[in-house]
């Protein structure tokens, strides 16, 4: 395995600057998977503004909704994943992947990618299968401590893999992989956001400490009947809430909230810049997107791991920071009765707050984005 010393060149001075081509990034699914590849996308459009970039998603999916947000033509394909809870509706998963096939062939005949990347979930899978058929270079961008199936069986004749953390040589062929940490939004890794602009955007009052709960854009039920169950707790205490639910039964908990003043609350936070700044401490999942930008937002966080996650890296994750006196953890099976009470004894404990913060901040890593791009485009035959 190469670790990748970062790259310090400034975007303006970027070698590639005047190259064109075509690059397609593959995946999504979750925002775990698609934030880190429109900030790969970003990171390439600031060093090569003449490159073109075309995403491929899953139809129905959260990708087909934030890539254009983001300023990007995206192509959805009529794929599907397994489905654990219930057999019956795998039946058609067979025709849907043959039929995604057909999409992509005609995608990539059309588009003529010079590289294509994939950053997770099963609609990456199609593309870049096609992509290694056709000769294409692809790049694949592992977030996670234990990779993906997906990314497993495509990493073998891929070009290079980038991945977050040292000892994926399990996983992937260990002469392809780069270190380089997970990308970051800019506007999370270079915000400038003030504690008073936070606090207007969410119309919460700045003098009041402030508890930020995500568990992820699909929602964390643990987190969310805990808290839905001691918001009076909170109130009592003088602490205010900012509560991403994610959208399964999203309705239940705003109506909870309806009424309580210290609360905000909705489904998403399209503006995570502005949750960090005003949050005093953090109660979230640990996926891997999750603790990357909480190390980058240096922010004193509660972790709560989803315990289904493959191989239990969720808890993997968060023990790492706990080992590192960086973070604290508890069980999903115990936050309903321990959340709240460690939630309010963090907040009263500035000590371990700035300690906590001290910690986190040491294992940041801001220009993964950076680092990833300019590895790409180094790979790209010049434009004639």
């Amino acid at each position: 395995m190469i670790e990748l010393t970062p790259n310090t060149e400034t975007v303006s001075g970027s070698p590639f600057r005047g190259r064109g081509g075509h690059i397609i990034i593959a995946g999504g699914g979750t925002g775990g998977h698609i934030f880190p590849a429109i900030a790969i996308a970003n990171a390439i459009n600031q060093m090569a503004p003449g490159i073109e970039i075309l995403f491929v998603g899953a139809k129905g999916k959260m990708e087909m909704e934030k890539v254009p947000l983001a300023g990007y033509k995206i192509e959805g394909l009529d794929i599907a994943g397994f489905n654990r809870s219930s057999l019956i509706k795998n039946i058609g998963l067979p025709l849907k992947l043959i039929k995604s096939f057909f999409q992509v062939r005609k995608i990539i005949a059309e588009f003529k990618p010079d590289a294509v990347i994939g950053v997770g979930g099963y609609s990456s899978f199609p593309v870049l299968k096609q992509a290694q058929l056709k000769g294409i270079p692809t790049f694949i961008h592992e977030s996670n401590s234990f990779a993906g199936k997906t990314n497993m069986l495509l990493g073998k004749k891929a070009t290079k893999i980038f991945v977050a953390s040292e000892g994926m040589e399990k996983f992937f062929p260990a002469t392809k992989l780069l270190v380089t940490g997970n990308p970051v939004r800019k506007s999370i890794a270079q915000s400038s956001v003030t504690r008073s602009e936070a606090f207007r955007f969410f119309n919460l009052d700045e003098t009041k400490t402030t508890v930020l709960a995500v568990g992820g854009s699909l929602g964390a039920r643990s987190i969310n009947e805990a808290l839905a169950s001691k918001l009076d707790a909170l109130r009592a205490r003088e602490l205010q809430l900012i509560w991403q639910t994610g959208k399964t039964t999203a309705a239940a908990y705003k109506e909870k909230a309806s009424n309580c003043e210290n609360v905000w609350v909705d489904e998403f936070i399209t503006q995570m810049e502005m949750a960090y700044a005003a949050a005093d401490i953090v109660i979230s999942r640990s996926g891997a997107m999750a603790v990357t930008e909480l190390c980058v937002a240096k922010k004193p966080v509660i972790f709560v791991p989803f315990p289904h996650a493959s191989e239990d890296h969720q808890t993997v994750n968060a023990q790492t920071l706990v080992n590192r006196k960086a973070a604290l953890m508890i069980k999903d099976n115990e936050a309903n009765d321990k959340l709240i009470g460690m939630t309010i004894s963090l907040a009263e404990n500035k000590d371990l707050q700035n300690d906590l913060s001290k910690n986190i901040a040491k294992l940041a890593v801001t220009n993964a984005d950076e680092v990833i791009a300019s590895e790409i485009l180094k790979t790209l035959k010049p434009q004639p």
